[in-house]
This record gives C-alpha cells, sequence and structure tokens, in this order.
C-alpha cells in the first residue's frame, strides 16, 4: 500500500463514537501519529460523555462532538468537515452516515476497515482487518489502521503502555471533598465491581470477600459505579466493613478520572475505568474471560503498572478469591 506524503497531511480526524473503555485503547494512536506528525493538527471525533477521556490526552488537539452532529443531513455534515479542512478520516468505528458526510466533503485520505461493505463504497484506503477475528490487541488494531500514514509497525503492547505515561492527564483538579478521602498511610483501592452489562462480571460475593479479607490498616477501600449501579449497591454496601466508602453515583466523568489519577489501584471486570486506571498508571488489575473478542488478548488493560487475570471459561467464577487478594496484597512490596 503506498504511503502518503506526510507534506500533504495537515489535519488527521480520527473517529471513535463509542464506549469510555475503547475510547481509552483509542487514545495511542493519536500519541503515535503525534510523534510521526507533530506539527499535525489530530481531531478526535467522539461521543459527548467520552470527552472527559478525549481532554486527557495531550496528543489530541480537538474534540468534535458526534451528538450534535448526528441529527444533522449528511450534507451540513460535510459542509462542518470541509470547514474544518480536514486531510485524513480514519474511521476507527464505522458509521456509514460519518463515512459517507466525509466522502462529499472531499476529504483527500478516507481509511476504513474492509470488513464494513459502505466502506467500499466511501473509503479510498481500505484496511484488511476483522476485529473480532484479529489476534491483535485492541489498542494495536487501532494503530494498525493507519498504515497509509507512515504505520510501518505495529508497536508492542509494553511500548503502548507506556505512551499514556506522559500523555494522560485529567484535566480539572479533583474537588476537595473527594481528595481529602484519599490518604497517605494506606492504599487507596478503588473496586468497580459491575461493567455496565459491557462484560463478564466477577460474583457479587467474591467482591464481598475480598473486601473483607483485605486488611484495614493497609487498605482504603471506594466503591465506585454509575448512579444505577449506586441503586443496587444499597443492599450489597451494607454488608461491606464500615470503613469502606461508597463512592457509587457521586462524581461526574471528570471527577472520576482525576480520583483514579490519584489513587493507588483499581480492581474491575474489562470496563472503561479499568482502562482509565491503566492510562493513569496506577496499579491495575482487570478480571476477563476466555471467550473469544471480550478475552484479555484483545482488551486488557495498559499501563505501566497494569495486569490482568484470565479464566479458563465463558464467564469468571474460577477465579478465586485468593488469586485476586495475592495480586492486591503483592503492590503493597
Amino acid at each position: 500500500m503506498p504511503v502518503i506524503d506526510h507534506k500533504e497531511i495537515k489535519h488527521i480526524l480520527i473517529s471513535r463514537i463509542d464506549a469510555i473503555g475503547d475510547v481509552v485503547l483509542q487514545l495511542p494512536t493519536c500519541i503515535y501519529l503525534k510523534q510521526l506528525y507533530p506539527d499535525v493538527i489530530i481531531s478526535f471525533l467522539g461521543r459527548t460523555y467520552t470527552k472527559p477521556i478525549i481532554d486527557a490526552c495531550r496528543a489530541i488537539d480537538h474534540f468534535i462532538d458526534y451528538d450534535e452532529l448526528k441529527s444533522l443531513s449528511k450534507k451540513e455534515i460535510a459542509t462542518l468537515f470541509k470547514e474544518k479542512n480536514i486531510d485524513v478520516i480514519v474511521h476507527e468505528f464505522p458509521k456509514s452516515q460519518i463515512a459517507e458526510a466525509a466522502k462529499m466533503a472531499g476529504i483527500k485520505i478516507r481509511i476504513g476497515a474492509t470488513s464494513k461493505i459502505h466502506h467500499f463504497l466511501n473509503c479510498n484506503k481500505l484496511i484488511k482487518l476483522n476485529r473480532a477475528e484479529s489476534n491483535l490487541h485492541e489498542a494495536q488494531q487501532d494503530i494498525y489502521m493507519c498504515g497509509p500514514l507512515g504505520v510501518r509497525h505495529i508497536p508492542t503492547i509494553g511500548t503502548i503502555a507506556h505512551y499514556y505515561k506522559s500523555n494522560f492527564k485529567p484535566v480539572v483538579e479533583l474537588p476537595a471533598q473527594f481528595k481529602v478521602l484519599l490518604t497517605n498511610d494506606k492504599f487507596n483501592l478503588i473496586i468497580h465491581a459491575k461493567s455496565g452489562g459491557n462484560g463478564r462480571e466477577w460474583d457479587m460475593d467474591n467482591f464481598t470477600e475480598l473486601i473483607k479479607r483485605l486488611p484495614e490498616d493497609k487498605f482504603r477501600v471506594f466503591i465506585t459505579g454509575s448512579e444505577k449501579e449506586h441503586e443496587l449497591f444499597k443492599t450489597w454496601i451494607p454488608q461491606l466493613p464500615a470503613s469502606v466508602i461508597d463512592l457509587s453515583g457521586k462524581m461526574d466523568l471528570n471527577q472520576f478520572i482525576a480520583f483514579i489519577y490519584h489513587a493507588d489501584g483499581l480492581v474491575a471486570s474489562g470496563t472503561g475505568p479499568l482502562h482509565v486506571a491503566a492510562a493513569s498508571g496506577i496499579y491495575t488489575l482487570g478480571l476477563f474471560p476466555v471467550s473469544k473478542s471480550i478475552n484479555a488478548t484483545r482488551w486488557a488493560p495498559l499501563g505501566i503498572k497494569a495486569e490482568h487475570i484470565e479464566s479458563n471459561s465463558d464467564d469468571l467464577s474460577n477465579i478465586s478469591v485468593d488469586i485476586v487478594k495475592d495480586k492486591i496484597e503483592g503492590w503493597l512490596q
């Protein structure tokens, strides 16, 4: 595949209009491209609720809100793209509406995967990639999609993990009412027990046993989750030690990112906050099934202190409390 002359590229748009974890794993592509083209503008087309993630990445220059565009006609979206003088669009999350608008706008380089038929009609650079069947990690797949832009090799998982180190930082200060809860004399551990239906979940009884077995003189435990999950936790929280702090439903995403960034560690299944923790450089433990397309091969957290445990079944039932407890206590050494 011929590589484009970099002198022709002044503005790249990455289109990724899905969930938090997907967006976190998309950031290394932006960082990689910024290293490749330091003077190029990199914009990110994403959902409103993922904007705090995108804002936290210093490699991204502009955010374009898909939720403000989706009700527009394709012609209106094309006009907006023209006004922004976009040279390249990479369709990381395929959306025919956006692909058609990008073609109408006359964007010179339009990259899409061959797994979507509409890309054959609307893209002029096609990448042979079926994400569900690939053995590459999601973050590697994202970079692979940028082959026509001069990406000559796919970085290793370890290399990608280090991309976040100096390129991911929350844009808001952690509010005082949350900052005061973090302690210097104990390990501040976040337990994010639910996944919003996006992955397999460890049984709540396992989390209960884990929390009760962690020594209170060494760990301060925080429970996090959405407002909806906060309602689910009302019968669970009373079963936990009184020292456990329930923060579920109490922070917006900007605050939550900042809280994760300043904590010491997080345990979760394959969900967005897991990837935020890994990108933040804190100790991170992900729990995964072996099932293809939702396993650790594709979705393991990437960070300088991130690790994972993978079950040998379609659920997480055979990941024992002992295994998880040993991993967490190992963080104290």
